[in-house]
């Protein structure tokens, strides 16, 4: 058995379990092993796994535990998603989907960081201004943390900014 066909079984079974987490955790194998069609495809399948999660946390009224791996996997692709549209000028759905994440998480400081991503792009700024004047990098490097994190002192404007009702 080939690589790609010895890699493919393994998406395959990590798909049929709903594993996000292990998914992510061939994602490397798969950039390495993949042409882009495939690749492609191995994201859309991590996408529609955490869409599905997220549908069936919605609907039992429950929030996503980061310490569950399923759920910080889960919680991670969704980020992304969210970030995807962002970066693509999407900033209404971005600004939904930010919307809906800051909610949906036990961890304060993921869903206060979600909040600044979600006033930002509420407010149309653009993902490069985002990055540029309300998130600190270096810092969220430093954190370690797969979202955005850390953000400057030009965020805070964003909280005390009278139009958005962000409770």
């Amino acid at each position: 058995m080939s690589e790609t066909e010895k890699l493919k079984a393994e998406v395959l079974q990590a798909q049929q379990n709903s594993d996000i987490a292990s998914l992510y955790l061939l994602e490397q194998r798969a950039h390495d092993t993949f042409d882009e069609d495939m690749l492609q495809n191995f994201y859309i399948n991590i996408l529609d796994l955490a869409l599905e999660r997220l549908t069936d946390t919605l609907e039992t009224h429950r929030v996503m535990d980061m310490s569950e791996v399923q759920d910080f996997a889960t919680l991670r692709a969704l980020y992304e998603y969210a970030i995807e549209h962002y970066s693509a000028g999407k900033t209404s759905d971005a600004s939904a989907l930010f919307e809906v994440l800051s909610g949906l998480s036990n961890d304060k400081k993921f869903s206060s960081a979600l909040k600044f991503h979600w006033i930002a792009s509420k407010e149309n700024v653009s993902f490069d201004n985002f990055l540029s004047d309300i998130a600190d990098i270096d810092s969220t490097q430093d954190a370690g943390t797969f979202y955005i994190s850390c953000f400057n002192s030009e965020a805070q404007k964003l909280l005390d900014n009278p139009k958005i009702d962000t409770e």
